[in-house]
């Protein structure tokens, strides 16, 4: 019997020449997928998240918090008005604490002494994990027709090392949005756009602008027909 917690499977859209994962299904995207097993398997009450202001897995973490009957903490850069990620992860169910003069290393510093004094469990960068990385690739794996070329975004780089698990035959590019990531044996792409700046040329297809929409305009000049491309969300 399925579990409470237990998402749908990947469910994977032609468009064009492509192969496309539509987890834009999701109300929290990719990320679900990775939070909602760990969260399960934990006794703890209370997880805690540094995220930047545009980022999906504070969703993806309000989301499968509010499942699970848990509290979802999200530490982010303070702003005159919320981004409108963060607005939806509050009104997911999510403790929002905005952090003055927020670089992303003093966020996550002011994130870790929370869970520390508060005895709550604090979510690394990425949901880098390797139980994580495993639950991901448990569901990439349930996709039929194992792709031969695929295509993700990448910000800590633990999704395309997760899908790297599901098809250890496969090829991969992965699109950087931000710092460097870990691609483990992806060829790597650089997005020419800032971080929080929206994609120049997005998709035909909902996708997060600033993430996973920046794959796009690698994708189609550069991919083989068929390719398979990863959309976390929206």
């Amino acid at each position: 019997m399925a579990s409470s917690y237990d998402l749908p499977p990947p469910r994977v859209e032609r468009i064009g020449r492509f192969r496309v994962v539509r987890d834009d299904d999701l109300p929290g995207g990719s990320k679900m997928r990775y939070m909602l097993p760990l969260i399960a398997a934990s006794k703890a009450s209370t997880f805690v998240y540094a995220s930047p202001a545009v980022g999906y897995a504070q969703i993806a973490l309000a989301h499968s918090c509010r499942l699970l009957g848990r509290q979802a903490v999200v530490f982010v850069a303070k702003r005159k008005q919320p981004h409108p990620r963060t607005l939806a992860a509050k009104a997911a169910g999510a403790v929002v604490y905005q952090v003055p003069c927020g670089y992303l290393t003093v966020v996550q510093a002011r994130a870790r002494r929370y869970a520390e004094d508060h005895g709550a469990t604090l979510i690394p960068w990425g949901v880098d994990m390797p139980e994580a990385l495993a639950h991901f690739a448990a569901a990439a794996r349930t996709i039929e027709d194992v792709p031969a070329e695929v295509w993700a975004c990448s910000g800590s780089g633990a999704l395309i090392r997760g899908l790297q698990l599901a098809w250890p035959d496969a090829s991969f590019h992965a699109v950087q949005v931000g710092a460097a990531p870990k691609v483990g044996r992806a060829r790597l792409h650089k997005a020419p756009e800032k971080y929080e700046a929206p994609a120049r040329r997005p998709p035909p297809f909902a996708s997060c602008d600033n993430y996973d929409a920046k794959v796009w305009q690698f994708a189609d000049r550069q991919a083989a027909d068929g390719a398979l491309i990863w959309n976390v969300g929206a």
